[in-house]
């Protein structure tokens, strides 16, 4: 039986392990736990940058900031352009342009960051479910040997309780 859920693991991972690779494998996936909470996993090891890179992008992607945003810059141009004679930025608004590419600048690297943490935790959720499906399929393996063993027994008792009915009918 050990033997053919070897042979299994082989053809499912469909790579070529050493003995030692093969054995921790095979020791993982059929008589260890394997699942795991990924985010709590993730969020153990998070440094406080990253938690602040999460929060600005959270906050940055939200329509809130979209529409807060969209009234700062109503409001810059309104008061520079119309309110104000001399305003702090006076059209063309070059101190505004230079805010917004500042921004821009730091917003978006911030928002990449959050995104290939994110890219990490879904590598690491994939690679744990492709762990536990594997251990369902060895799991309903050995439980389809099982059934057939049981039903080849069962077979044998209806045929020995068949030929028993049989015999003591002659009689």
């Amino acid at each position: 039986m050990e033997k053919r859920k070897k042979d299994i693991v082989k053809m499912l991972l469909n790579q070529n392990l050493d003995e030692k690779d093969e054995e921790e494998m095979m020791d993982l996936l059929i008589n260890s736990p394997i699942s795991l909470d990924v985010d709590k996993e993730i969020d153990e090891k998070m440094t406080f940058g990253d938690k602040v890179a999460d929060k600005i992008s959270e906050i940055a992607g939200s329509w809130t900031f979209i529409i807060l945003f969209c009234f700062f810059l109503l409001f810059w141009i309104i008061l520079n352009g119309v309110i104000l004679i001399n305003g702090i930025d006076p059209y063309p608004f070059i101190l505004l342009n230079l805010l917004l590419s500042c921004l821009a600048a730091l917003q978006a690297p911030i928002i990449m960051m959050s995104q290939n943490r994110q890219s990490k935790k879904d590598t690491i959720r994939n690679k744990n479910d492709y762990r536990t499906d594997l251990k369902s399929e060895l799991i309903l393996e050995e439980l389809h040997d099982h059934m057939e063993k049981l039903i080849q027994n069962q077979n044998k008792i209806l045929t020995y309780l068949k030929k028993m009915d049989e015999d003591n009918d002659k009689k």
